[in-house]
């Protein structure tokens, strides 16, 4: 939609952007500019489509001269009602100013929402910070692959102003959230003849060396040395080798014996199901099956670039390419992970949870984490269960899931706890091996992929398993989103990671 969102405090505005309350009351300074422009947007309140409802946008143009400068319009937000508003609203709002200065073609802006805000008793920093994110994020896309059979789209930059500095700085916090965001909605895009396993340990490297990360990849013999046999099996039917990446961020001045958060990433750059293959149009959009990865990639994004947090961040993405071949490990496969739990292959399309297994090892066994939190488009189940309103959350530290709460409320990216019990444990049981990587009787299935996990994590560790198969991507435009990836997971690590 746009070639880049950035704050400008220079030059005229083509477009102002006020608020308005579904009471359609004027607060004092909006009164002062409907005055100085000649009163149109009062007269524009008088119009049957101005009503104040969110998201909902009319337009005045201002007829008199002004003291210093007159935008050419004015753009009038709907906020919606006063009483119980809150500032994640201003995302979609921020989506719907976005769509209409793009339709306008206009690339200057001024923002001045927040005298309407402190009326509502609004967090200003808070509702920037949402304002700037949905800008940012309506403002993605990705032509990379569009050929000749395409017209070229024309995208300019966007330059956004507002005269209250609280609400700058929120929106400069959140355009820098929506760039992260939109590094993992560019990787998940990327179709998977490209995104192969080697296209991500070199995004991977690349934003280590830009941004100051330390970064490890285990490829071949070193997967083996290392015992990461869940990566090995999956991916050793493709000719895209399976590697396990680490990226680690470290504060110039950690305080002493603080212990790492270890992000873990499920990275699968296709799934065709293996063995178990697969049908009907079942693996169109496997290509997001990396998603979890790419979530927990556009994270450390953020912490290298902007956040910097006071404390060490791990990131591990498990990544490897489902395919078929006559290496391809087979249902009745038995097989040892690096902690000695043997597992029995039941069905090879349950691939993620077996890549997941060697990260949490590793993470249990050689990060000494503080928490360990891992995103992965596991199951679909958690669709049926939630659909796309809420990712599924596992987690029974009471002090590191009030943490995801909180991070939960702030950044908007939602999920619903679901329950953790030794029966499903007992569920996971195999009569020839421990435990089955897929219960054939299809039982609480979401829940399956996290009981089987759960072998993998060390109890004293705290850790929060998320499964974002129904949030990490939408089907047409919603809010700030348009048809494709979301990035879901970034912004919610972000908010965790910046919490004392």
């Amino acid at each position: 939609m746009f070639e880049s969102v950035s704050l400008s405090g220079k030059g005229s505005v083509q477009a102002l952007v006020v608020g308005i309350f579904n009471d359609k009351e004027l607060d004092a300074a909006t009164a002062e500019l409907d005055t100085r422009f000649g009163g149109v947007i009062s007269a524009a309140l008088k119009r049957s489509e101005c009503s104040g409802d969110a998201g909902k946008i009319c337009e005045a143009y201002p007829t008199l001269p002004a003291r210093g400068e007159r935008p050419e319009r004015i753009l009038i937000l709907g906020l919606g009602k006063r009483d119980g508003f809150a500032e994640s609203a201003l995302r979609n709002a921020a989506a719907s100013v976005g769509r209409r200065v793009a339709g306008n073609k206009e690339q200057r802006i001024a923002i001045e929402l927040h005298r309407q805000l402190e009326s509502a008793k609004i967090d200003l920093e808070l509702a920037g910070r949402c304002f700037g994110e949905g800008l940012g994020l309506v403002a993605w896309s990705m032509d990379d692959f569009k050929g000749t059979g395409s017209e070229p789209a024309k995208r300019t930059p966007l330059f956004v102003r507002t005269s209250s500095k609280a609400f700058e700085r929120g929106v400069e916090r959140g355009f820098g959230l929506a760039e992260s965001t939109n590094l993992a909605r560019d990787v998940s895009q990327t179709p998977p003849n490209i995104a192969t396993t080697d296209f991500i340990a070199d995004q991977a490297r690349k934003l280590a060396k830009k941004t100051g990360l330390s970064c490890r990849i285990w490829q071949g013999a070193e997967l083996e040395k290392e015992k990461f046999i869940g990566l090995i099996n999956v991916g050793k039917a493709s000719e895209n080798k399976p590697c396990m990446i680490r990226l680690e961020y470290q504060p110039k001045k950690a305080k002493k014996g603080v212990k790492p958060i270890v992000l873990v990433g499920k990275t699968m750059t296709y799934d065709t199901g293996g063995l178990s293959l697969k049908i009907n149009n079942g693996m169109v959009g496997m290509k997001r099956d990396k998603d979890g990865g790419c979530a927990v990639l556009g994270a450390m994004h953020a912490v290298a670039s902007y956040l910097k947090p006071d404390r060490p961040v791990v990131a591990l993405l498990a990544c490897a390419e489902n395919s078929i071949s006559d290496e391809a490990y087979r249902p009745d496969d038995v097989i040892t992970f690096r902690n000695g739990v043997t597992v029995e292959i039941t069905n090879t399309d349950a691939e993620g949870r077996l890549v997941l297994a060697d990260a949490l090892c590793w993470a249990c066994e050689k990060e000494n984490p503080e928490c360990i939190i891992d995103l992965a488009t596991l199951t679909g189940g958690v669709v049926t269960a939630l659909g796309s309103t809420f990712a599924g959350l596992w987690c029974e530290n009471d002090a590191l899931r009030a943490k995801l709460e909180q991070a939960m409320k702030t950044s908007g990216e939602r999920w619903w706890r679901l329950p953790h019990d030794q029966e499903y444990r007992d569920m996971m049981k195999s009569p020839i091996a421990d435990i089955l990587n897929s219960n054939p009787n299809r039982k609480a299935h979401p829940i399956q992929g996290e009981a089987f996990l759960s072998y993998f994590v060390k109890p004293e560790i705290p850790w929060s398993h998320i499964d974002i198969a129904g949030v990490h991507a939408v089907e047409g435009d919603t809010g700030p989103f348009c048809k494709g990836p979301t990035g879901w997971g970034v912004r919610l690590l972000a908010d965790f990671i910046m919490q004392k």
